[in-house]
Parts: C-alpha cells; sequence; structure tokens
C-alpha cells in the first residue's frame, strides 16, 4: 500500500529539484498534448523554447522576452510577499487594469502636452489605481474578515467591465472613427516610457528589476520581511512575536495591488499603447504560475518570469509556423502550474510502500 508520510521539516532537496521536474514533465505531456493534435511534439517544443532564443530571427524575438517578461516580475514579486504571509490576492489581473486605466486617464488628462512631468504622473497613477483596488479586499479582510480569494477573483470581472466602459465611453478617443479605445499613447507620452526599443528595454523592465532588489532586501534584512516569512512558516510564533496581522494584510494587498498597477501603465504606456476591451490578456494569473515556480524567491521570480515569456513568444511563434490553436498553448503554461503543485507535494511528504494490514 502506498501512503504519504509527512516530513519533519521540508525537504531542500525536493524544493530545488521541484521546478525543474515541473518544466520537464510539461514538456513530455506537452508533447503528447500536440501529438494528440496532430503536430510534431518534438517540434511543438523546439519550437517553443529553442526558437525565440538561437532561431533565425532570434534578434528579434530576444527583446520581446524583456517586454513580456516584466510584467509578469512586477506582479509575481508583489504577490509572493502575500503568499509567504499566507495572504492570497487572486485578483492581480484586476488590479493590473486598474492601474491602466488610471494610468492612461492621467495621460490623457494632459493631452496633448508632451512635457517630462507627464509620464512619472502616469507612474504614480498606475500605481494608486492598482493600489487602491487591492485595498477594497484588504479593508473587507481587516473588517469584516471576508475571504480575499473571492473579493479579489470577482474584482476582476469588475474591472474588465469598467476597462469595457471606458473604451467605450469615458477614455474614448474622439478622433478614431467611432471604434472603442483611446488614444495611442505612444504618440506623446511614450518618449519617456522607452529607454532603448531595440533591445526590448523599457522603464517597465528597469522597475521589474527595482521590485526584485527591493523584494530580497525587505525579505532578508528588514524586520517586516522577517514578519512576513514567520506569519506564514508559524503563524501562532508570530502572534507571540507581536506581528500585527491588520497591517501586514494591509502592507501585503497594497504593495502586490500597487506593483500590479504599475505593470498595467507600463504595458498601456509601451507595448499596448491604448487602452481597449481587450486590453488585458491574463498576465494577473499568470503572475501566479510565475510567483510558485521561483519559489516565492525574488530571484527565482525573476528566472521564472523569463521562462513564462518564452513560453509566450515561443507559443506566437508556434502558431503561426505550426498551426497551433492558442488555446493549446495556454493548456501548456497551465501544466506547469499543476505539475509544480503536484511535485510540490514531494517537498512536504515522503512516498511509502507499506504492507496492507489484515482486518
Amino acid at each position: 500500500m502506498i501512503v504519504l508520510e509527512k516530513r519533519p521539516q521540508p525537504s531542500r532537496m525536493w524544493t530545488l529539484l521541484t521546478p525543474v521536474l515541473a518544466v520537464l514533465s510539461t514538456m513530455v505531456f506537452g508533447g503528447l498534448l500536440f501529438a494528440l493534435l496532430g503536430k510534431n511534439p518534438v517540434e511543438a517544443i523546439r519550437t517553443i523554447f529553442y526558437e525565440p532564443l538561437f532561431g533565425e530571427f532570434a534578434f528579434y524575438y530576444r527583446p520581446q522576452l524583456l517586454v513580456k517578461g516584466a510584467p509578469l516580475v512586477l506582479i509575481a514579486i508583489g504577490l509572493s510577499l502575500g503568499f509567504k504571509a499566507g495572504i492570497w490576492n487572486i485578483g492581480a489581473e484586476g488590479q493590473y487594469i486598474m492601474g491602466a486605466i488610471v494610468g492612461a486617464g492621467v495621460g490623457l488628462a494632459f493631452y496633448p502636452l508632451d512635457s517630462i512631468i507627464v509620464f512619472p504622473l502616469m507612474v504614480i497613477g498606475g500605481a494608486f489605481g492598482g493600489w487602491a483596488w487591492a485595498m477594497v479586499p484588504a479593508l473587507l479582510k481587516v473588517r469584516f474578515g471576508t475571504n480575499e480569494i473571492l473579493v479579489s477573483l470577482m474584482l476582476v470581472y469588475v474591472a474588465e467591465q469598467l476597462l469595457a466602459s471606458m473604451s467605450l465611453g469615458l477614455l474614448k478617443n474622439p478622433e478614431g472613427f467611432g471604434f472603442p479605445g483611446s488614444r495611442n499613447l505612444t504618440e506623446y507620452a511614450s518618449a519617456t516610457s522607452w529607454i532603448n526599443q531595440d533591445v526590448g528595454m523599457h522603464w517597465g523592465v528597469v522597475f521589474a528589476f527595482i521590485a526584485v532588489i527591493f523584494a530580497y532586501v525587505l525579505l532578508n534584512r528588514h524586520m517586516l520581511g522577517f514578519h512576513i516569512r514567520l506569519t506564514g512558516e508559524a503563524p501562532r510564533a508570530a502572534r507571540f512575536a507581536g506581528v500585527r496581522p491588520t497591517r501586514l494584510i494591509l502592507f501585503c494587498l497594497g504593495t502586490s495591488g500597487a506593483l500590479a498597477g504599475l505593470a498595467g501603465l507600463f504595458e498601456v504606456s509601451g507595448p499596448g499603447g491604448q487602452i481597449t476591451i481587450d486590453f488585458n490578456i491574463g498576465y494577473g494569473f499568470t503572475a501566479i504560475i510565475v510567483a510558485f515556480l521561483g519559489r516565492l524567491h525574488p530571484l527565482g521570480i525573476l528566472l521564472a518570469g523569463g521562462l513564462m515569456a518564452l513560453t509566450y513568444i515561443g507559443g506566437e511563434i508556434a502558431q503561426s509556423q505550426l498551426g497551433l490553436p492558442a488555446a493549446a498553448i495556454q493548456v501548456f503554461q497551465g501544466m506547469l502550474l499543476f505539475f509544480l503543485l503536484a511535485l510540490d507535494l514531494l517537498t512536504n511528504y515522503r512516498v511509502r510502500l507499506r504492507a496492507r494490514e489484515v482486518a
């Protein structure tokens, strides 16, 4: 009989091996999925992971890895702080949308002014939009004890409706011939948004690196970071140590919301270019995979963000060259989280073979 035996303490070896095995398992079972769709599995996996880095047009795709990876890392860093403390913000997608709406609204309010002060104000607006949206589940949890998972997730759908409303109403381009969507922000606000488009470097990438450094210092060199780790690992000990859960909830949810809002702002002022009905493409949900794949560690999240960006770019190449459906690529990305969570069981449990007891 196969039984699971709890380990005295989490296995360090399995903690390091799990992400690698999850990626390999995703390749194997993803290849089987592609084979069922009538595609060459080896060619499909090679296209996803090899072509963006070393293929014929890698000089074009490599900069896109930074563009795709920056918002994922920004959002995942914020989520990881809460996840470490047992605070589950699942609504980063909504905070990402609200950051884009508020940040773009600030920029459009100054149209057609092309001044150096516009973009910093947009950054502040984007961070505030995400923070304010995250404060809704935070305050409800602190005041009424509501479940932040449900509240933050439901607010995503509210944010999507606001996005559609803004695209068709308040932020709609008056010179857009009736088409939904705002003015193109890259026409006058992107001069301060992009640093070097040729290598994919823009302010979103810079802020993503700053967020990684900030989170690393916070978790390893600051008392607040110690409280975050202690609350997640030993809640009772945290209470005895004088940790204030109210302040921790407000900080973790507020920080994750602000970083998600910044990701939305950098996307709308850079690659996205404008507020549209379909502006959001699921970065807030994909960042959950990035956070766990990176083991909630800032440096791990940085690497995981690059890997997930690789699947985005490689998936787009596979769609165009091999005819793979977009849904198959999304399932492939979802497999990564599934195998990560499944294999993560071995971090805390051993598999034992035990003789079946006779009644």
